[in-house]
């Protein structure tokens, strides 16, 4: 079985369902023959040709509303936005028409579109190459939002994602493509929508993360009793999950790189209150970046949780 980081799993998954269904196709900027900005469509145009690999224009409103007529039409397409930061041009074709399709045809018509795009820390770039605006898509109903946080999930979440019939937002943190390498099958294997994972078992505090935090995450959890919950989907998310580890931990500690005010941390903390609240012995608490800009790179490092401010908010909830 090879050992692959998360470019390498992402491109399998990509080449194998391109194999399996004649109808997906990928556009972008210089996803072709260059292989995307990181990469991650690298071999596949010499594969698939100039019909199925597409380069397009510097112009994401464009990469996104064609997607969506192609995939109206039929086809499965999976578009790739180079940075999150650059996917705001393109957010009146995912919220006004993409999201909207299966309602405003009455189930007639579905819009089986991905929209990969890279987020979060890791590369000290400048401000818009390092965002974490995931929350945006959650508040929006009709798109699913995806974040891998190992090579083999990514490969199986975006399988799932090729499949379904809606339309879904694939993050992928840009710090993890290269940072971690894991045993990954070739061949078919998808791994639902929807659905969590405990990524460390524990009894005393239950904490959440997704992407790359989950890792600063795994790291903090260490010397302590803490169960550690991968979210993988955002939305719609795994309540289930969730709501039983709470049961059994009665304190919860949320970790993510976005800022604090409106985050999906919020909408989980909310969503905890009201449905698990009894079986709480501490306030929920956020382990977030700040609510400003994303700063330059060498502040990069103040902005995002690190362990040692996720131990201090475990440390803090265990005493409460």
């Amino acid at each position: 079985m090879p050992v692959l980081n998360m470019v390498q799993a992402i491109n399998l998954a990509l080449k194998e369902e391109m194999q399996r269904d004649d109808s997906v196709v990928i556009l972008g900027e210089d996803v072709g023959k260059d292989g995307g900005v990181f990469r991650v469509t690298e071999g596949l145009y010499d594969r698939f040709g100039a019909q199925r690999i597409i380069d397009t224009p510097l112009a994401e409103s464009g990469i996104v509303g064609a997607a969506i007529g192609m995939a109206v039409y039929g086809l499965k397409p999976v578009a790739e936005i180079q940075f999150m930061g650059f996917i705001y041009p393109a957010l009146d074709q995912i919220l006004s028409h993409a999201s909207r399709v299966r309602a405003r045809s009455r189930g007639r018509f579905s819009c089986p579109l991905v929209i990969r795009t890279p987020y979060g820390i890791g590369i000290k770039a400048p401000e818009h190459h390092e965002e974490s605006t995931e929350a945006l898509f959650c508040h929006t109903p009709g798109v699913k939002v995806v974040v891998p946080s190992t090579p083999y999930n990514a490969k199986g979440l975006l399988m799932s994602s090729i499949r379904d019939p809606d339309p879904v937002i694939f993050l992928e943190a840009a710090r993890l493509y290269r940072m971690i390498k894991e045993e990954v099958p070739e061949g078919e294997y998808t791994i639902p929508l929807g659905q969590a994972r405990i990524a460390r078992e524990g009894s005393s505090v239950t904490i959440i993360a997704w992407g790359s935090m989950l890792h600063r995450t795994l790291q903090a959890a260490e010397g302590y009793d803490a169960e550690v919950i991968d979210m993988m989907t955002l939305s719609p998310f795994d309540e289930e999950t969730i709501y039983n580890s709470v049961k059994k931990t009665g304190r919860v500690v949320i970790v993510h790189e976005a800022p604090k005010t409106c985050g999906f941390g919020a909408e989980l903390s909310a969503s905890i209150a009201e449905d698990a609240m009894l079986y709480l012995r501490a306030p929920v608490m956020r382990v977030t970046a700040y609510d400003v800009v994303m700063p330059t790179a060498k502040l990069e490092d103040y902005y995002t949780p690190d362990v040692s401010r996720i131990r201090k908010a475990v440390e803090e909830i265990l005493k409460y």
